[in-house]
């Protein structure tokens, strides 16, 4: 039987915009207790269109790269403003790691200038008995709780970022789509300095800015969506009855650009029919994310 050709890659381009973002690194006795804590920080924070903040796991961190020799991960959160930022943070650390059995939480930037506030809020649920220490010359807060004590930064460093780079793929079966979002963004977990913020890495419901309805700031991609052919301006090939997208913030363009090079090229490999992107034409962000520039040479 005959091998598909390579899916198309539509000349278009990503539209991502400025975002402010932070780095936690995130510790706990074994990796069930990791995984618990990164499961509840990084939740309901897919999209900054509805969330205070788009929060992931960047990478693992083994015993030797972790502050206190114990398993762990770096996590990037992404807001709009340094303010938001902050005010996210803090509520998610205070609800999501402080409660989570054996976790720690330190400063995954601590070379930028620019600071957060973080363990001198949460530290007045120590209610008096919370004591602070300084490691390699960064304050951190000890503040008791129920198995021992929470150890917290006070303060982490943030940097500008860029949210939106993405890709969007389409299928003729939904089976073929969903082998494509796995393979893709196991791809991309590996890279520093971005993560894929939306369930699984993969978004489906990908929107547009605006809606008919007053006061809703994005509504769906009518002109992706199948079940709407011959009832807006469809883009979706002629073939495909899926599309999926994958978003993926970053802390740089170039992180961004090596994360969608990584993708096109992974996509490639699957029995789609398109690859492209989502953009508004410009008018949402300044950052343009080219696909042709980032794909892979043709060695043939």
């Amino acid at each position: 039987m005959p091998s598909r050709p390579k899916p198309q890659l539509i000349d278009t381009f990503a539209e991502a915009f400025d975002m402010r973002c932070t780095r936690l690194i995130v510790t706990a006795d074994d990796l069930h207790w990791l995984d618990a804590a990164l499961r509840s920080v990084a939740g309901y924070a897919s999209s900054v269109i509805g969330c205070d903040a788009e929060v992931g796991v960047e990478r693992r961190l083994n015993e030797e790269e972790t502050p206190d020799g114990r398993p762990g991960a770096a996590v990037l959160a992404f807001g709009f403003s340094a303010d938001g930022l902050g005010k996210a943070i803090a509520n998610r650390v205070g609800q999501c790691l402080m409660t989570a059995p054996t976790a720690s939480v330190f400063d995954g930037m601590p070379d930028e200038p620019k600071r957060l506030p973080l363990g001198r809020r949460l530290r007045y649920f120590g209610d008096g008995f919370q004591k602070s220490k300084q490691i390699d010359g960064a304050r951190s807060w000890r503040v008791p709780v129920m198995d021992g004590e929470f150890w917290v930064a006070d303060e982490i460093g943030f940097r500008p970022g860029i949210g939106g780079g993405n890709l969007i793929f389409q299928s003729r079966e939904r089976s073929e789509g969903l082998a494509a979002a796995r393979g893709v963004v196991e791809a991309i977990a590996p890279l520093v300095g971005t993560i894929t913020p939306f369930p699984g890495g993969i978004a489906r419901s990908g929107s547009k800015v605006g809606s008919r309805y007053p006061g809703l700031v994005a509504s769906t991609a009518d002109a992706y969506c199948p079940t709407l052919r011959g009832r807006t301006a469809s883009v979706l090939h002629a073939e495909a009855q899926c599309a999926y997208e994958v978003v993926i913030d970053g802390i740089d363009r170039a992180s961004i650009e090596t994360a969608m090079r990584v993708g096109i090229e992974t996509l490639e490999r699957f029995p789609l029919v398109a690859i492209g992107a989502g953009n508004y034409g410009g008018r949402l962000g300044k950052h343009h994310f080219r696909l042709r520039e980032l794909a892979p040479v043709d060695a043939s």
